[in-house]
C-alpha cells in the first residue's frame, strides 16, 4: 500500500495478512497470565435429567486442583438471565444459569467447573465428581416439540414463538391463481465450526474490583454490559478485550452460560481463569441454527406474474433462547424475506418456534435469509417450469419495483434503491446462460444430468438502532470512531468494529488515508478493546464498512477541516483553499505549504505560535447509526451449475457465480473474499452439513469425522463480477456484504439439482441434500425413466 491514493476502491491486502500466515496470530488462547487457573467442565450426558446430588470431594483432593465449583457457589456472585423481547409477547424464555441448576436442559450443558493448574489436571478430577441423576423424557424432534412433555420444568408447555403476517387477500388470489405451486423443505440443524473455538480467560483484581477478560467474540461492548450487569459491577470495572478471533459467524455473538460460569468464577476466587472449548465440547455447546421445516405455496398466472405466496415456518430453538438477542431471528426472517426481492401483492407467512432439548440456538451467518431465499426461488422454479417459461424469465418477470428509497417488499422488508434488473443481467452474460441451457439439453441425450439454478437476494445490512432499541434489548447498535492526529504526524484510529477476519481494519485505513490525504502505512488502527475504542456494535449483520466505515468517514472529515483551519491561521490562508495530500497541506495550485508533520509538532509542542482563540482539537470522536432507516439492504444474484449422478445420488458442483451490489466497494478484494468465503458457507450448508440427534436428544455426530464441511476438493471456482449502486442513506454509500455470499448460495444449488432432477419429475426437500436423498427422490418415480425436454 504505498503508493498515492485514492485508496477507496482499490484492492489492497489485509494490514495483519503476513503476521497472522506466519504464525504471529494473537488469540485468546495465546494470552499468558501469571497464576493461570484451567476450567474443565462437567457436562450433561443425558438430554434432559433432574440433577439429584454433586459430590465433588474426590475432585478437590485431586492433584492440581484449586477448586470445584456449582451453581450454587456462582449463585453468590452472579444473576441468573432471561431473554425478553418487549414486541414479541409470545416469545417466552426459561430462566438461564452460568452452571445448571437442579436440572439439565441438553446433553452439553455445563453443571459444574473445576479448577486446576493445567487443563490436564482439570479434566482428569471431572472424571471423579460423582453425580446422582434422574433422567426425564427428552424432547428433540419439531414433531416431539408440539407435544405435551417440557423441554424444562420451568416452562408450562415449549411454543417460544408463534407470530402470523398477513398482506393483501392471498386466499382470493389462489383461488383464482391460473397456477399454484407448493413444496416441502426440511433443513438441517448446523453449528459454526470456526477454525478457533470459544476461549476466554478472565481476571478479577479484588483490591480494585477491575475484571479483564480477554474473549474470542463479536461484541467487547456488549460483553462489557452483560459481564457488569450479572455480576454485579460498575461497568466502568469490566474490561473486554477480543484479540485475534479465527472466525465467528454469528456463533460468538450471544453472552454463554459456561463463558458466564468462568467470568464468575474468576470473581469468585481472585484469580484469573481460562476456559477453551475443545472440538468435541464445541458441537454439543456452541449454539445452533437453521432447524426447520417449511411449507410453500406460490400462485402466478398465465403469464408467470407472481398473484400470491404463503409460507409456514416451523423451526426449532434448543433449550434456551439465546441472550440477549434471543433464539427467534431465524424464523421471523425466514418467513419476512421470503419474496423480497419481488412484485408479490398478496402474503401470508406464518412463524413457530419450539423449545427442544437440544443445544439453544442462535444466529447464524445470514440469519433466516438462506432460509427464505431457498423457498422462494424453488418455488419460482417449480412455477416456471408448470408453465414451460424459462427460470430466468419468469423472475426477469417480476422484480420489485426498488428504485426509491422508501420501497418495500410485500412481508415489510425495506429494500431502497436496489439494481435487481442489472444484476440479472450481468449475471446472464457472465455464465454464457443461453450456451449452458443448450449443453445441458445436449448432455441428457446422452444420460448426463447437469442442473443450473439461480437465486436472487436481498440481504439486510447494517442494522441499526431501530431493530433492537424497540425490543428493549440492550445491544449496541451504533457504531464509532476516533481519530487522533498524534505529534509526529502519524494518525491513531481507533474504531469499534472488530474483526474476525473479514480485513476490516484494513478497509477503514483507506477511508482515513483518503479522506486525509496521508499514507496508509501512518495510520495505526485500535480495535477489539473497551477500555481503549469508543462504543458500538462490534461485528455482526454486515455492518463493518456500512457503519464503522461511515463514522471513520465522518471523524476524518472532522479532523480534516480542524487541520485546514489550523493550517491556514499559520499561513495566514483561506481554509477552503488548502487541501490535504500526500501528507502535506498544499494549496490550489497544488503547491505544498506545509507537512503534516510539523503542523502535528506546533500543535502539541508550540501551541502558543498559533494565532488562534481557540485550538480546534485534533482528536476527534464520531458516532454513526442510521436514524431513518433499520438496516440497508444489498442485493444480487447467484448461480449454481451441477452434475447429479443418477446412479449414485452423488452431486459435484461444477462451477459457482456472484454477481453482487454492495454498494461502494471500499476494498475490492476483501468484498470478493467475504463472497466467496459466504458461499463456500452456504454449499456446505446445502450439501454437507447437519447436526444429527437421536430421538433422546443425543448428538449422534458430533465430530469433524462425521459432521461433514466441504474442504477444498469439493469446492468450484467462484466466478464473481459486481454492479455498484452506492446507498444514499451514508456519505460512504457502501453496503454491507459478510454475508451476501450464505444468503443464496445454497438456495442456488436446490434450484441446481432440482433442475437436474426435473427429467425425472422429482425433487428434492430436504437439506443437507445427501446423495441417499437424492436417491429417495428418484426412487419415487417407477425405472427411473427421464421425460427429456421437461
Amino acid at each position: 500500500m504505498a503508493a498515492a491514493g485514492p485508496w477507496i476502491g482499490r484492492s489492497a491486502p489485509r494490514r495483519e495478512a503476513a503476521r497472522l500466515v506466519a504464525g504471529g496470530g494473537r488469540y485468546t488462547d495465546d494470552i499468558a497470565v501469571a497464576n493461570l487457573g484451567h476450567v474443565a467442565l462437567l457436562r450433561s450426558p443425558y438430554a434432559h435429567a433432574r440433577i439429584d446430588a454433586i459430590d465433588a470431594s474426590a475432585a478437590r483432593t485431586a492433584p492440581g486442583v484449586i477448586a470445584v465449583i456449582t451453581a450454587d457457589d456462582l449463585a453468590a456472585v452472579c444473576k441468573p438471565w432471561k431473554t425478553e423481547l418487549a414486541l414479541i409477547k409470545s416469545h417466552v424464555s426459561p430462566p438461564q444459569f452460568p452452571l445448571a441448576r437442579g436440572e439439565a436442559c441438553w446433553q452439553g450443558e455445563a453443571i459444574a467447573a473445576v479448577v486446576a493448574a493445567s487443563r490436564a489436571q482439570a479434566e482428569d478430577a471431572l472424571a471423579s465428581i460423582q453425580v446422582e441423576w434422574t433422567e426425564l423424557p427428552a424432547v428433540a424432534s419439531l414433531d416431539a416439540a408440539a407435544g405435551a412433555v417440557t423441554v424444562s420444568g420451568a416452562m408450562a408447555n415449549n411454543l417460544g414463538l408463534d407470530h402470523s403476517f398477513t398482506a393483501g387477500a392471498p386466499d382470493a388470489a389462489f383461488r383464482d391463481a391460473a397456477v399454484v405451486v407448493e413444496h416441502d423443505f426440511s433443513f438441517g440443524r448446523q453449528t459454526g465450526v470456526t477454525l478457533e473455538p470459544r476461549v476466554i480467560v478472565a481476571a478479577f483484581d479484588r483490591r480494585t474490583r477491575q475484571l479483564t477478560v480477554h474473549h474470542s467474540h463479536q461484541a467487547p461492548h456488549m460483553m462489557r454490559d452483560i459481564f457488569a450487569a450479572q455480576l454485579g459491577l460498575p461497568l466502568s470495572h469490566v474490561r473486554v478485550v477480543t484479540p485475534d478471533v479465527g472466525g465467528a459467524f454469528g456463533m460468538k455473538l450471544s453472552a454463554y452460560p459456561d463463558e458466564m460460569a468462568v467470568a464468575a468464577i474468576a470473581v469468585l476466587l481472585g484469580r484469573p481463569v481460562k476456559f477453551c472449548a475443545d472440538r468435541l465440547e464445541s458441537f454439543v455447546s456452541d449454539n445452533h441454527a437453521r432447524e426447520a421445516k417449511v411449507h410453500g405455496r406460490l400462485a402466478v398466472d398465465s403469464d408467470g406474474k407472481l398473484l400470491a405466496m404463503e409460507v409456514d415456518v416451523v423451526s426449532g430453538f434448543g433449550a434456551y433462547s439465546a441472550y440477549p438477542r434471543g433464539s427467534v431471528g431465524e424464523t421471523l426472517q425466514a418467513v419476512h424475506m421470503s419474496a423480497a426481492s419481488y412484485r408479490l401483492p398478496n402474503f401470508h407467512g406464518r412463524a413457530k418456534g419450539f423449545y427442544q432439548n437440544k443445544s439453544p440456538s442462535s444466529v447464524l451467518r445470514a440469519v433466516g435469509h438462506p432460509i427464505a431465499t431457498t423457498v422462494t426461488e424453488q418455488l419460482l422454479d417449480l412455477a416456471a417450469r408448470k408453465l414451460g417459461i424459462d427460470p430466468a424469465e419468469i423472475r426477469r418477470r417480476n422484480y420489485a419495483d426498488a428504485v426509491k428509497p422508501e420501497a418495500r417488499a410485500v412481508a415489510g422488508t425495506l429494500l431502497g434503491e436496489l439494481s435487481l434488473d442489472r444484476c440479472h443481467r450481468r449475471m446472464l452474460e457472465l455464465i454464457d446462460y443461453e450456451r449452458l441451457r443448450q449443453e445441458q439439453e445436449r448432455l441428457r441425450r446422452s444420460g448426463v444430468y447437469r442442473g443450473l439454478g439461480l437465486a436472487v437476494f436481498i440481504e439486510q445490512t447494517a442494522v441499526g438502532t431501530q431493530l433492537y432499541g424497540p425490543q428493549q434489548v440492550n445491544v449496541t447498535a451504533i457504531e464509532s470512531c476516533r481519530l487522533t492526529l498524534e505529534a509526529d504526524g502519524g494518525i491513531r484510529c481507533a474504531t469499534s468494529v472488530v474483526d474476525q477476519g473479514q480485513g476490516t481494519p484494513t478497509a477503514i485505513v483507506q477511508v482515513v488515508a483518503q479522506e486525509l490525504g496521508v499514507d496508509p502505512g501512518r495510520i495505526e488502527i485500535d480495535a477489539g478493546d473497551t477500555a481503549n475504542t469508543p462504543v458500538g456494535g462490534g461485528s455482526w449483520a454486515s455492518r463493518g464498512m456500512a457503519l464503522g466505515g461511515e463514522a471513520a468517514l465522518r471523524a476524518a472529515r472532522k479532523l480534516k477541516a480542524n487541520i485546514l483551519t489550523i493550517a491556514a491561521s499559520l499561513l495566514q490562508s483561506d481554509a477552503a483553499s488548502l487541501r490535504l495530500e500526500d501528507g502535506a497541506i498544499v494549496n490550489a495550485a497544488r503547491l505544498a505549504q506545509m507537512q503534516l508533520t510539523e503542523l502535528a509538532a506546533t500543535v502539541v509542542y508550540r501551541p502558543h505560535t498559533i494565532p488562534l482563540d481557540v485550538l480546534p482539537p485534533l482528536e476527534i470522536v464520531e458516532v454513526y447509526s442510521p436514524r431513518d432507516v433499520p438496516y440497508i439492504a444489498a442485493n444480487g444474484i447467484q448461480a449454481a451449475h451441477v452434475e447429479v449422478d443418477v446412479a449414485t445420488g452423488a452431486i459435484r458442483v461444477l462451477d459457482f457465480w456472484v454477481v453482487e451490489d454492495c454498494g461502494r466497494a471500499v476494498n475490492p478484494a476483501l468484498v470478493d473474499a467475504q463472497l466467496r468465503g459466504g458461499a463456500a458457507q452456504g454449499i456446505g450448508a446445502a450439501l454437507y452439513e447437519q447436526c444429527i440427534y437421536s430421538p433422546e436428544g443425543q448428538l449422534q455426530n458430533g465430530n469433524l469425522a462425521d459432521y461433514l464441511v466441504p474442504m477444498a476438493a469439493e469446492m468450484p471456482n467462484i466466478g464473481i463480477a459486481h454492479v455498484e449502486t452506492p446507498t444514499r442513506q451514508t456519505t460512504l454509500g457502501a453496503r454491507g456484504v459478510g454475508e451476501a455470499g450464505t444468503v443464496a448460495a445454497g438456495a442456488a444449488i436446490w434450484c441446481a439439482v432440482n433442475d437436474a432432477l426435473s427429467p425425472f419429475g422429482v425433487a428434492v426437500t430436504s437439506q443437507p441434500i445427501t446423495p441417499g436423498h437424492v436417491l429417495e427422490c428418484l426412487n419415487r418415480t417407477a425405472g427411473h425413466r427421464p421425460t427429456l425436454g421437461v
